[in-house]
């Protein structure tokens, strides 16, 4: 085989693998995006409680108040009726009392029914803060991990970034540059096998011509259809 050609065969192949390691490395940083995600969502959830609850304590205040305001007008609507001189203003006290009555009725029951409400959340606060120990534990353990496996994967793509250099200060200028310009737009696929007299980038058939010439392996052939380069795949005996 042309030495050009195993050249940019081998090239391609370390190209390749370079080109891998960045999906390796996102989907490592995605373990710890996914734990960190469920953890994020802990905290989120407990503190929307929390707010809720401080919106409900406000609440209690106001119908406090609101009670404080009502007692003292039953207590003026008792002084009154102590001068009420008819029958007519003794009902109208009588009708402002009820009314003033369920008012008061409501308030509390209000307060009671927020003070129930902050009861559960703050047990629903107990129990995210319990799963949060537990899955803070989990980030810890997977940034470890992730950090591990990062530092392994960088000295692997250090190696083949030091193999790649190696190889390309044997390579000719000129063929290199040639290998460039193709892998601009064909990526990963510039130099690609042919089999059953197909390129294995376009999958078109190519000419009986090209294809010895491909088999001869004396040039650099580029497919005829989509200008990659061709090559012809080493077979064992048995295939």
């Amino acid at each position: 085989m042309n030495r050009y050609l195993e050249q940019l065969i081998e090239l391609s192949k370390i190209d390749k693998e370079i080109d891998s390691f960045e999906p390796k490395i996102e989907a490592i940083k995605k373990e710890l995006f996914l734990v960190q995600k469920k953890e994020d969502e802990l905290v989120q959830k407990k503190d929307t409680l929390l707010e809720e609850k401080k919106e409900n304590e406000l609440k209690i205040r106001q119908h406090e108040l609101h009670i404080a305001e009502l007692s003292e007008k039953l207590n003026d609507i008792n002084k009154k009726s102590a001068a009420v001189k008819s029958e007519k203003e003794m009902k109208a006290l009588q009708l402002e009392e009820d009314i003033t009555k369920e008012q008061l009725d409501f308030a509390n029951e209000e307060i009671e029914r927020l003070q129930k409400a902050n009861e559960l959340k703050d047990e629903f606060v107990l129990e995210i803060e319990e799963e949060l120990k537990e899955v803070q534990k989990v980030v810890e353990a997977t940034k470890a991990e992730v950090e591990e496996k990062l530092a392994n994967l960088e000295k692997e793509r250090a190696e083949v970034y030091a193999k790649r250099e190696k190889l390309l200060g044997k390579i000719n200028q000129k063929i290199l540059e040639f290998y460039h310009k193709v892998r601009k737009w064909a990526g990963n696929t510039t130099v690609v096998p042919v089999k059953k007299q197909a390129c294995y980038g376009c999958y078109m058939r190519i000419n009986d011509k090209t294809y010895a010439a491909v088999i001869k392996s004396e040039d650099i052939v580029t497919c005829p259809h989509c200008g990659r380069i061709l090559y012809v795949e080493e077979t064992t005996e048995e295939e």
